[in-house]
């Protein structure tokens, strides 16, 4: 099992941090959006979805709905077809429509600018809500984890948390906050293009030195 001591970890993430900043100089969120409440309807739309396909879907479905009064009237059927490629699109089309309903009965049609007020829409948990927040209004609470942060960040040795909320606590505890929002960048694209799940490229890693390799059953070659 990989054990060390704080002090070690605060200083083999402040390599990762430097490596990743120079590999990423500039990561952001790959989700196209022109404005909060298109951003809030593409992160509800990414669940369990590739941001790719999203954005293939969102151009026309912004086009035909530019507001959350427009989302709320919409017929069901037909936003269902417009999402559907990006699976589970009865669940989101609902949680889209009640999630602008919302919107429009407490916070006049504008998506809240709160970590607590947005939470209490359809389909918005922290993770979407750090995503808004962070991206549209530059407004950081906490870290975005998603899968890519938490499969990196077990990876890396940074964290032994299993859910999503305390990934997200100890992760806040060990990164200064001037980096909760990059992280969660760095994590995304790292895991894009360099860390898969399933057959990670370690040999041309950029922060292998700092890397456990937590989980990787792959040897380096030689």
């Amino acid at each position: 099992m990989f054990r060390e001591s704080l002090q070690t970890k605060t200083a083999r993430l402040k390599k990762i941090i430097a490596g990743f900043q120079k590999t990423y100089p500039d990561a952001h969120c790959e989700l196209t959006y022109a404005n909060p409440l298109q951003l809030l309807v593409a992160v509800i739309l990414s669940a369990q979805c590739t941001d790719k396909r999203v954005n293939l879907i969102t151009p026309e479905l912004f086009k035909k709905y530019r507001t959350a009064k427009d989302f709320a009237d919409a017929s069901r059927a037909e936003l269902e077809q417009f999402i559907k490629s990006a699976g589970f699109f009865r669940s989101k089309a609902k949680n889209i429509q009640n999630c602008c309903r919302k919107l429009i009965e407490h916070h006049g049609g504008e998506v809240p600018r709160t970590m607590e007020e947005l939470i209490q829409l359809d389909g918005v948990g922290r993770k979407t809500a750090n995503v808004v927040l962070g991206n549209a209004f530059d407004v950081v609470v906490g870290v975005v984890v998603d899968t890519h942060a938490i499969r990196l960040s077990h990876r890396l040795g940074l964290v032994t948390e299993k859910t999503p909320e305390k990934i997200e606590l100890a992760l806040m505890k060990l990164l200064p906050q001037k980096y909760w929002l990059l992280f969660s960048h760095w994590l995304v694209w790292h895991g894009r293009r360099r860390c898969y799940a399933r057959k990670p490229d370690c040999a041309n890693c950029e922060v292998l030195k700092w890397c456990p390799r937590i989980g990787v059953k792959e040897a380096l070659p030689k």
